[in-house]
């Protein structure tokens, strides 16, 4: 009896040990030939809108979630400084328009009164340039405003500083009898006086921005009345329609894809619904730390590519290729290597 129970011990222990090896078979099988998912993030062609001028937020036309077509007005900015450097400029090219007639009919009183009051004037907007340059090199350390906005506060005070000496030369030649030497002056003038407007008037131009492209508002960071800096990013708009897929691959793997190559991708967000995506950008990623060590003991790195792929259709849905448009940006695409269309 002893004898007996023995052997079916032994004997299940035996088919227990049999089982164990045969499962551990079967899972180092399963496991090794799992196909490697990659995951990658649906991504869409966006525009920052920002603007050159220093002011103020004074209307914002459209809201979080907004439809906009390229070239609708966005947003408003009001800029009271800037616009009394505009109106100053322009009585300077008044001034300056007035004297370059007035000069061929000979140096009068009036005309002596008028150059020096013209010179006056210039004189007055130079130092109006000369304290908006000191405080936007102070705000460009600061690094609050940036080169651009730099160069053209540069540029306004170079043609301001033109002016000036432009009118102090006209009066002074004026007090000795006009010449040909005052009628050239005179001209310089008034181009001094025309490009000091015309650069003002650049910067107001941008007291209203559009969009440049279609799509929907994602996201506005600043709200009315807060001021806003040449250069800072007043709102989102994304072009829904024009989603891709961004996956970084290691190149031991960059051989199933190529430019124009095919691949699937199921959307999470979808019911894992599979989509077809097409290959339209491939580069390596720029950090280091992005490479990878090989297996097996070898000593060299495998770096890793980032690509780029368009949907082009949808595989296995009722829904047809709507869910395309349906795409967001942030939303899950995994990608099994295994399923690659080569």
């Amino acid at each position: 009896m002893k004898d007996s129970s023995r052997f079916i011990f032994i004997r299940s222990l035996a088919a227990a040990i049999v089982l164990i090896a045969i499962f551990s078979i079967a899972g180092i099988i399963f496991w090794n030939n799992r196909p490697e998912i990659i995951q990658g993030r649906i991504e869409c062609q966006s525009s920052t809108i920002s603007g050159k001028l220093i002011g103020r937020i004074d209307q914002l036309y459209v809201s979080e979630g907004d439809k906009v077509e390229a070239g609708d007005t966005l947003v408003s900015i009001y800029s009271p400084e800037i616009k009394a450097q505009l109106t100053s400029a322009s009585a300077m090219e008044e001034v300056a328009l007035y004297q370059n007639k007035k000069i061929d009919a000979g140096t009068r009183k009036e005309i002596l009164k008028s150059l020096e009051e013209a010179y006056n004037a210039a004189h007055a907007n130079f130092k109006l340039a000369e304290k908006s340059l000191n405080r936007s090199e102070q705000l460009f350390k600061d690094s609050i405003i940036t080169p651009q906005r730099m160069d053209e506060v540069k540029a306004l005070y170079k043609n301001a500083k033109a002016a000036k000496e432009a009118a102090h030369y006209q009066y002074k030649m004026a007090q000795e009898g006009a010449q040909q030497e005052d009628k050239e002056s005179s001209k310089a003038m008034v181009k001094a006086a025309k490009g000091n407007v015309r650069g003002i008037e650049s910067l107001l131009a941008d007291s209203k921005l559009t969009s440049v492209i279609s799509g929907e508002v994602s996201s506005i960071y600043l709200t009315r009345g807060e001021l806003v800096m040449p250069g800072s990013a007043i709102m989102e708009i994304i072009n829904t329609d024009s989603s891709y897929v961004v996956i970084n691959v290691k190149e031991n793997d960059l051989n199933q894809f190529y430019m124009g190559s095919e691949f699937f991708g199921r959307i999470p967000a979808f019911n894992n619904t599979r989509v077809a995506f097409k290959v339209f950008y491939i580069s390596p990623m720029g950090s280091f730390a992005n490479w990878s060590q090989t297996k097996g003991g070898n000593t060299y790195n495998l770096a890793t590519f980032r690509i780029k792929a368009r949907p082009i259709r949808v595989i296995d849905t009722q829904d047809g290729n709507t869910i395309i448009g349906r795409l967001r940006p942030g939303m899950t695409v995994l990608v099994e290597l295994d399923t690659i269309d080569r």
